[in-house]
């Protein structure tokens, strides 16, 4: 069940009428491998048995519970992100509240026994959540979309679910009702009622599957705007030229959500390293740069603090501001607190 469904009827229809779609499937706009090189696999399996402690930290990670006066009094200047862990963020935007990616499940994988298991837990609860305005998702794997946390959300809040293409077959299986799931194309876009709160699918250059690597539904970034901010999220995706072009488009941007971690040698198409978060940031013309997806989940071979070392270091060298806030922590973009470097606190005795 938590495979999620299949494409068919008229979703599969309009899919097919996709520029990104032939032979059956979705196909980035720039070629992407998702394998490790022919005769890298037995190095990449030594290095993933190699210096397992590295990939968790030896302490506990700092985690901010936000309480309900926090997440009801409203952001200074009009947009307000609190990072969850990995990729889930609640982002509000003059008084509208969009939450990106949840992943409330102790594991992200289709099993609750086996598959990355969580490094922390969940700042909040379901129930704790503010009323919101949109559920978005970026793409169908399981560290982004979780069939365990999409029902409870579908029942509990009354709301858009916005997804890219083929996404609401997994939807539609999981009880979400259909006239609440907006799947959009890239460069497709959605004004959400009362007017104010507009979302755009954009390109990004990854994969998509569930029980295979099949690319049988479409992945995205996203362009969140207000009637004056607005935000980009990056979704999984590796380094590609067409950042500029979507600076160009929808920029320049107040704050960016931006991929950093789970990066490797073996996959360099499909996920960026830090110095490739900044650069992305530059390219779409941000102006805050909040990393994502590390901490959580321990997904590659690197360290789990280091890519936010790396992105320190990149930050520094191109005189890009960045926040690296605590899981839980609510960062308002009108009134950003000085970078503290808290995983450093982290030790056995913590």
């Amino acid at each position: 069940m938590a495979i999620g469904g299949r494409p068919a009827g008229e979703r599969l229809e309009r899919m097919r009428r996709s520029k990104q779609y032939r032979d059956g499937r979705f196909h980035n706009a720039v070629p992407a491998s998702v394998m490790p090189p022919p005769g890298s696999r037995s190095d990449l399996v030594r290095e993933l048995f190699r210096g397992r402690e590295l990939r968790r930290p030896p302490g506990t990670i700092p985690v901010v519970s936000p309480s309900t006066a926090d997440l009801t009094a409203p952001p200074l200047g009009g947009l307000r992100l609190t990072w969850l862990g990995h990729a889930t963020v609640l982002a509000e935007i003059e008084g509208r509240r969009v939450l990106f990616d949840p992943v409330w499940s102790r594991r992200c994988s289709p099993s609750s026994l086996i598959g990355p298991r969580r490094l922390h837990p969940v700042p909040m609860t379901l129930e704790a959540l503010p009323p919101l305005d949109a559920v978005v998702i970026s793409h169908d794997h399981y560290d982004h979309l979780d069939m365990h946390t999409v029902r409870r959300l579908a029942a509990s809040q009354p709301v858009p679910f916005v997804m890219p293409l083929g996404v609401g077959a997994h939807m539609e299986r999981w009880g979400v009702p259909v006239h609440r799931i907006v799947e959009l194309d890239w460069n497709e876009h959605v004004e959400l009622a009362p007017a104010g709160l507009g979302l755009t699918a954009t390109a990004a250059r990854h994969f998509s599957g569930r029980l295979r690597q099949d690319n049988s539904t479409l992945w995205a970034s996203w362009v969140v705007t207000g009637q004056s901010r607005r935000l980009f999220y990056t979704g999984d995706s590796g380094f590609f030229e067409d950042y500029a072009v979507i600076g160009a488009e929808h920029g320049p941007f107040d704050a960016t959500l931006m991929q950093i971690g789970a990066y490797s040698p073996y996959w360099p198409d499909i996920h960026m390293t830090p110095e490739e978060g900044v650069a992305a940031h530059r390219a779409v013309g941000g102006e805050l740069l909040v990393p994502v997806h590390w901490c959580t989940f321990a997904l590659a071979p690197h360290s789990w603090s280091e890519p936010v070392e790396r992105l320190r270091a990149a930050a520094a060298e191109h005189g890009v501001r960045f926040i690296v806030p605590r899981p839980g922590q609510l960062v308002d973009v009108g009134a950003v607190p000085r970078p503290v470097d808290w995983w450093h606190g982290i030790d056995i005795a913590s």
